[in-house]
């Protein structure tokens, strides 16, 4: 949902794919508008709202066609039956040529649509009136009113979509419209204090909630789209300065403010730093049962925003709704990359093949076509229960549960002189390494200038962090054989800070060999500086690729709910949560863990002090000297799993 400088978002509202420009003895180009007609509609809902609904029918009608719909708070324009947008509604060209009846809805209280928008719609699990509506409800009495209405409709309907999109695909599935067979909720916001958008570890996600919130505001419901989205001036070409300027984040939610009038929803970030009812409510995962759809659920492996998303529905619906035909989709991906780009690389990183044009022909479109058509063709390739791209390797697996049942637990360990070992240590006295974080300098999340949070980071190269004085290193030795991990990665610390609060964050790396040869890949294509950061384009030989990283606030080491000050120098074990990868270290490459206490400004500054966070003054934030301990009886390290390549 929160996409950098909530650019990509706007990318995103369409839903559309890039399509690649056909060569000059092409066929014609394939006009949507020739094949379909469209529709508007004010579709009532229980409460007596009325929701606004573009339907874009198949001209022929010698047959009948299902339903695939998109409910979204960023608009379903253009608006006004003579201007065409089916090609921006459906998923990709395949899906237009195949014939459906193409559906999008702007949700309740969002530009045409209207009501009261709510950000992630809580959900009612008992509605005894008609004024308890909800995401589901809503869906429910479209879903009737498009079957009863829609001449030439099949009685089927598929619902999906990207981010945000996404929650609402996840919320409209439960308690689900018996005529709704197929649901795609791709990278969902799920949980937004856990992991998601919001907050990571309980800490902060600041220059991400900036970005989107400078454009994403409160509306007076019904309301066209701006003819020009306004941009935010930083004043500067790198939000490291930008917001090292602030001494507290009420200083940056007064900056964002306009006219005097604040952003409520980028406010209501801030005043719920705990996991309390706010966000609770706000969770889909523990309502999503009795879920009658066939569910595929897509994520990137890259994705800035919403990685835990796709990962925690797919695990809910297996443990809530077992008997749901319940799938997973894990690309090489970022943010809603299957759709928006070719999927071949990420910065310097290759995957050397189009990923996101297999995922189309080979999983979604034979996905839904097997769910809502009479009489699907069986000559359609049959979609996994698991759809995973191992980097690395570069391969997709396929396996029947996520994580693959072949993976097994190993822990790698932090070892004397900066090394990483599967061997856990022997040394039978107290041993640690030490670091100084001072808040007044933090570590950076990259290593150059850019406003807001590029996609390039999630791979980026993380040399600038080895060489800092507070960074912790940690080393293999180099790898005589490939190194598979698949699944989740807890990091258990053993530490302790001189102060009464630290940021804990665990970055694993892929190093490369420093005399490896560029691959003679062609130069990217430079992208407009307002779509996103320009990255370096550093050598490849001792590259140290980012593959997962994660934060823990130590205030919440025992609890999301009630945090608690850290005690001064007393050792206690914090388990840092890594989101799950499918990355082969390949051999002759290294493994490395970086731990640091700050990552600034993709979160906020912690200031090492147990006060307020959003109000802490110039004199709170105080630099604290932190320990690693790396013992027999307090050995930190990595918990995996790892996939031995014989028994994949």
């Amino acid at each position: 949902m929160r996409l950098a400088l909530g650019l990509t978002a706007l990318t995103l509202l369409c839903l559309g794919a890039a399509r690649a420009d056909e060569a000059p003895d092409a066929k014609p180009k394939y006009e949507p508008r020739e094949h379909y007609t469209k529709y508007e509609y004010r579709i009532p809902v229980r409460d007596g709202k009325k929701l606004y609904t573009a339907v874009y029918v198949p001209k022929d009608a010698s047959r009948r066609y299902p339903l695939l719909m998109v409910r979204t708070p960023y608009s379903c324009g253009p608006y006004g039956v003579d201007r065409d947008g089916v090609g921006h509604v459906a998923p990709n060209e395949d899906f237009l040529k195949a014939g459906y009846i193409f559906v999008c809805q702007d949700v309740r209280g969002r530009f045409m649509s209207e009501g009261r928008f709510i950000e992630m719609t809580p959900h009612r699990p008992l509605k005894k009136t008609p004024a308890d509506v909800d995401e589901s409800s809503d869906t429910h009495d479209t879903v009737q009113w498009l079957i009863d209405h829609v001449p030439g409709n099949n009685g089927r309907v598929g619902i999906w979509g990207i981010s945000y999109p996404g929650f609402y695909t996840s919320a409209s599935i439960i308690d689900s419209h018996p005529a709704i067979k197929a649901a795609s909720p791709q990278a969902p916001v799920t949980d937004l204090f856990m992991g998601d958008d919001s907050f990571h570890g309980g800490a902060f996600m600041l220059a991400a909630n900036f970005g989107f919130y400078t454009f994403f505001k409160p509306q007076q419901t019904p309301v066209l789209p701006p003819k020009e989205w306004p941009q935010f001036d930083y004043g500067t070409a790198d939000s490291y300065d930008f917001f090292l300027q602030f001494t507290n984040l009420d200083a940056i939610a007064a900056r964002l403010a306009r006219d005097g009038k604040p952003n409520h929803y980028f406010d209501d970030q801030l005043g719920h730093d705990r996991y309390d009812e706010f966000w609770k409510s706000r969770a889909i995962t523990p309502h999503l049962k009795n879920i009658h759809a066939a569910v595929l659920t897509v994520g990137g492996w890259f994705d800035a925003e919403d990685l835990a998303g796709p990962l925690a529905t797919y695990r809910a619906i297996g443990r809530q709704s077992p008997a749901t035909d319940n799938r997973l989709v894990m690309g090489p991906w970022v943010h809603g990359g299957w759709l928006g780009s070719p999927g071949r690389q990420l910065g310097r990183v290759q995957f050397q093949q189009p990923t996101s044009e297999q995922f189309q022909k080979e999983v979604l479109l034979p996905f839904f076509e097997q769910q809502l058509r009479d009489a699907p063709d069986p000559k359609l390739p049959k979609v996994a229960k698991a759809t995973v791209f191992e980097t690395g390797t570069n391969v997709w697996r396929r396996y029947d549960a996520w994580p693959p049942r072949e993976a097994h637990a190993r822990t790698l360990y932090f070892a004397p002189g900066g090394r990483l070992s599967f061997d856990a240590p022997e040394a039978a006295g107290p041993a640690f390494d030490a670091w100084t974080s001072d808040p007044a300098k933090p570590v950076p999340f990259v290593g150059y200038a850019t406003l807001g949070v590029p996609q390039e980071y999630m791979v980026s190269d993380q040399r600038f962090a080895s060489t800092r004085p507070d960074v912790l290193t940690y080393r293999s030795d180099v790898l005589e054989e490939d190194v598979t991990l698949a699944g989740p990665i807890v990091a258990r610390l053993f530490a302790s800070t001189s102060g009464t609060d630290a940021d804990w964050v665990v970055k694993l790396i892929d190093v490369y060999p420093a005399d490896l040869e560029e691959e003679g890949a062609p130069p990217r294509k430079r992208r407009p500086r307002t779509e996103d950061v320009e990255a370096p384009e550093p050598a490849l030989g001792g590259y140290q690729q980012l593959v997962r990283a994660d934060p823990l606030r130590g205030r919440f080491r025992k609890s999301f709910e009630v945090p608690e000050a850290m005690v001064p120098g007393q050792v206690e074990e914090l388990k840092v949560r890594l989101q799950d990868v499918n990355h082969s270290f390949r051999r002759g490459h290294r493994i490395m863990v970086q731990v640091q206490s700050s990552w600034f400004p993709l979160i906020d500054r912690n200031p090492q002090s147990f006060v307020p966070l959003r109000s802490a003054r110039a004199e709170d934030f105080q630099a604290a000297t932190q320990k690693l301990y790396r013992w027999k009886g307090q050995a930190s390290g990595l918990d995996v799993l790892v996939v031995e390549p014989a028994r994949r």
